[in-house]
């Protein structure tokens, strides 16, 4: 039966489901619409994030880096190991146990929260004085429902390549790629980037070959140069075959698996066979079928909703947040929006810093980083200073076994604020919360210098990297 709602959010994936949880909250009546339907063919939430994309990836990240450390990194600490077995049908199952776990738990938290979950596809009919027209279609009859405010955080999804047909079994995207039913001997990766550096490093890791091939002739060009040259030389070292700078051309299948024709950075013809290929050339938001010309609304030249710095589209009650609006493509970025966006329709003044929102790159060692580059201060002409500390002088790290890379710290030459943090390493992924609760609060470099850090910790690399901009490291 159709409904009238104080706020309808359409998707629940990150941005989505904290969004909606965070306006019931608040005291309204809250619906949420999700069309995802999981390999079993049930309703599930938690969007791309959670089901096909940030959570099981980590769970496969982490145990091949398992499988890896009891094949190699074992017998240093006396542990000898002999017949180390890949099940890969476990580690998929165990996966997808995690999976389930989390989207069981939002479930939960919508039940707590009395937030109604519409199951299917939403798209605007229309507008009123009483609000916005949603239709819900589903397996039933579609319903039409009012809301007053109206959220869209619907996500986004693959890019695939003009002309290569993504079956997901052999040809792949990130869906693909991680349900793989046993290991194959050759895998290549289109793409550099985040995502395809992380599945390639899953099935090396297993004992794949794994060939990455990249069109942009700088590696990592969103990293601070220091850590994208790090970052290079500790992938490279550990088997990733990277080749920069290339233009891939003809894509096709074969009996044995795929072929890549592809030109260098010198203009020489070359072709990969391999037997699964994986496609991680971005993505793009998920606009299409909301019908937002319904309500007088359109999708920019790349297919993001525009909105100001609080998410709020030029429609008085219609906001936008997560992927499918300016800005990285973070799923802790789309949950920040989320809750800034239900205390603005609550009448509270919330706004986000972007500036001081981390990046993250799960590989091993993890690399995060939050604020300016080097690179961006030299093209601002903001004099800076820095500080860079090794992880080969940290105890900790040495006793753990995780001794590659280092933080860098960047501060103002004058005021000393902190202006950047750089970490390649092994935790980079939970040091970096100190760094952005710093850089809130516009800490300067001598803040955290000053502050005691727990010995031995990795905590103290950035203590000392701080301390390093100024020429004072204890330990260095």
């Amino acid at each position: 039966m159709a409904e009238r709602y104080d706020v309808i959010v359409i998707g629940a994936g990150p941005a989505g489901y904290v969004a909606a949880i965070r306006a019931a909250q608040l005291g309204f009546k809250v619906g949420c619409v999700e069309k995802w339907v999981d390999a079993a063919g049930s309703p599930a939430l938690g969007g791309t994030c959670l089901n096909v994309g940030c959570i099981p990836s980590k769970a496969l990240l982490a145990s091949s880096e398992e499988y890896e450390k009891a094949q190699h990194h074992l017998d240093v600490h006396g542990i000898g190991v002999k017949g180390v077995s890949l099940d890969v049908g476990k580690m998929m199952a165990r996966k997808t146990a995690i999976v389930e776990k989390m989207t069981k738990g939002i479930e939960f938290l919508f039940r707590k929260n009395k937030i109604t979950w519409f199951k299917g596809h939403a798209r605007f009919v229309g507008a009123g004085d009483d609000g916005y027209q949603i239709e819900v279609a589903g397996t039933g009859k579609p319903e039409v429902h009012t809301a007053v405010n109206v959220i869209i955080a619907t996500g986004s999804r693959a890019r695939h390549l003009d002309g290569v047909k993504v079956d997901n079994k052999t040809i792949c995207d990130n869906e693909g790629a991680l349900a793989f039913a046993a290991v194959p001997k050759r895998v290549g990766v289109i793409g550099a980037g985040v995502i395809g550096l992380e599945l390639g490093s899953v099935w090396r890791r297993l004992g794949s070959e794994v060939t990455v091939l990249e069109a942009l002739p700088t590696f990592l060009a969103a990293c601070d140069d220091a850590v994208a040259r790090e970052a290079w030389k500790l992938f490279t070292k550990q088997g990733l075959k990277i080749e920069m700078g290339v233009t891939v051309g003809k894509v096709s299948s074969t009996k044995k698996g795929v072929s890549v024709a592809y030109t260098d950075d010198k203009g020489k013809a070359h072709k990969l066979e391999v037997d699964k290929l994986v496609i991680s050339v971005g993505r793009i938001p998920n606009t299409e079928g909301l019908e937002l010309e319904a309500i007088g609304l359109a999708p920019d030249e790349r297919g993001f909703i525009p909105v100001d710095e609080r998410c709020r589209t030029k429609l008085p009650g219609v906001y936008a947040i997560g992927d499918v609006v300016r800005g990285p493509m973070l799923a802790h970025k789309g949950e920040d929006e989320g809750v800034m966006v239900a205390e603005i329709i609550a009448g509270q003044h919330a706004h986000i810093d972007y500036n001081c929102i981390p990046w993250v790159i799960y590989t091993s060692p993890e690399i995060a980083w939050v604020g300016a580059t080097e690179r961006r201060l030299k093209a601002d002409g903001r004099a800076y200073k820095s500080g860079q500390f090794p992880f080969t002088a940290n105890g900790r790290a040495l006793g753990i076994g995780a001794p590659d890379g280092f933080v860098k710290v960047l501060v103002d030459a004058k005021t000393d604020e902190l202006l950047g943090v750089h970490i390649i390493a092994a935790s980079a992924s939970d040091l970096i919360a100190e760094a952005v609760v710093a850089m809130e609060f516009k800490a300067s470099g001598e803040d955290i210098g000053r502050i005691c850090h727990a010995h031995p910790s990795l905590s103290e690399a950035m203590r000392e990297a701080a301390l390093a901009s100024d020429k004072r490291a204890l330990h260095l």
